[in-house]
């Protein structure tokens, strides 16, 4: 049995994924945090799959091209290729990584159509609601369902991390319910991503995927912002690596 491997080299994480080249069944995934030493760091994720074929793809991949001699290509083609073949027929992908947002329509073949990323800042982004949670005494797996909670009424005027950081600081010094801040939080993000998704023409439907879509109170307030329900696959930051190691299995199958 030929078998292929997706690598993604995230901010935060590293994803592996491994599937049958002539079928696309998926054998084996597994996730770690990144450390200082990225290189060692996939050694010991790869060391874990037995592949034929390699794909990267991610912030590190330029480093995995030359380390394992493997091609690579962008997040944007991973995490198209990798919603649209769990969501057959989606036409937009939200993305919300560590320290990027990225919105992609795709045409009716499932290819990326159009796209929007802020990588700029972590604004909006997984680290941004890390600092967050971590201003407000949350853990970040209790932030989501604690905005659930919160009532409306509340806004941020900032979006950088740093000054975000500092008016929740304010607001709790003021005494307004953690909860309320935390859904102004969430809020903010999904305003800032649907911002993003009107300049690409959103088309449903949707998939979210990456870590923000791990976050209930995020998925159930974009969902609302956009009138239209989120498909979330049962492990949203799989799919990068997902869909690069399709790539490098249709590569194994000469497509």
């Amino acid at each position: 049995m030929s078998t292929a491997a997706g690598l993604d080299l995230g901010s935060r994480t590293l994803e592996c994924v491994t599937v049958d080249a002539a079928s696309g069944r998926v054998l084996a995934s597994d996730r770690i945090e990144t450390t200082p030493n990225l290189a060692a760091d996939c050694r010991r994720l790869l060391d874990a799959h037995r592949f034929d074929r390699l794909t990267v793809t991610g912030y590190g991949r330029a480093l995995a091209e030359i380390e394992f001699d493997a091609p690579s290509i962008t997040e944007i083609k991973a995490a198209a290729r990798g919603a649209g073949t769990l969501f057959p027929g989606c036409r937009t992908v939200i993305d919300i990584g560590g320290q990027d947002t990225k919105v992609i329509v795709l045409d009716a073949a499932g290819s990326p159509r159009r796209f929007e990323m802020n990588d700029r800042c972590a604004a909006g982004a997984g680290r941004f609601l890390e600092l967050m949670a971590g201003a407000l005494g949350y853990e970040l797996s209790a932030f989501g369902t604690a905005s659930q909670a919160g009532r409306a009424g509340v806004q941020l005027s900032n979006m950088c991390a740093v000054f975000a950081e500092s008016e929740v600081i304010g607001l709790v010094a003021r005494r307004v319910p953690r909860e309320d801040i935390a859904r102004a939080v969430h809020h903010s993000i999904a305003q800032r991503t649907v911002a993003m998704l009107q300049r690409v023409s959103v088309q449903p439907p949707i998939v979210f995927v990456g870590g923000g879509a791990r976050n209930a109170g995020l998925v159930q307030m974009l969902g609302e912002a956009l009138g239209a329900e989120l498909l979330v696959p049962e492990d949203p930051q799989m799919v990068g690596a997902l869909g690069a190691a399709l790539v490098a299995a249709a590569g194994a199958k000469g497509a």
